[in-house]
């Protein structure tokens, strides 16, 4: 009787091939989605006033080398956090993007960060204005209107 170690090897070898190309498909082909309840989770750190400065040192430490200190990411090609279409989703979906990261698009994992540190990240990324010097979109802000100016008097 032949050994069947080489037949075996193969068969291992084809299964785990086919099991990693499986785990990076994108069920929702390019758009990389956080899932429906991911996405609905709320923010516990949207009102801690010290939030946004905790996120930004975070930020500062991990994020930088990518996404540029502004967020645009413009001279490395990573996501531009001050688009549309990144401060048009959740901070639930954003939490989730951090937690999870994206091998395929190069973005790692932060799952080893607490998660108070993630939720400051995130509250970090709303302060992100975009090339218009306008407020962020999906934070929950309205974009800030300037203040009205008071009425000039009639001079007499």
């Amino acid at each position: 009787m032949r050994p069947r170690l080489p037949f075996i090897a193969v068969f291992a070898f084809i299964a785990l091939a086919w099991l990693a190309i499986a785990q990076n498909a994108s069920p929702s082909g390019d758009k990389w989605q956080a899932p429906a309840d991911a996405a609905a989770q709320p923010n516990p750190d949207a009102k801690n006033a010290d939030a946004p400065a905790n996120g930004r040192k975070l930020y500062m430490r991990t994020c930088v080398g990518c996404h540029e200190e502004d967020g645009s990411g413009k001279d490395t090609g990573a996501a531009n956090l001050r688009s549309a279409e990144v401060q048009a989703q959740s901070d639930g979906a954003l939490f989730w993007k951090i937690t999870h990261g994206n091998s395929a698009a190069g973005m790692p994992s932060f799952a080893s960060l607490p998660e108070t540190d993630r939720w400051d990240v995130v509250t970090f990324l709303r302060t992100f204005k975009d090339s218009a010097g306008n407020g962020s979109e999906g934070s929950g802000k309205s974009k800030e209107q300037p203040a009205p100016k008071p009425e000039a008097k009639p001079q007499q």
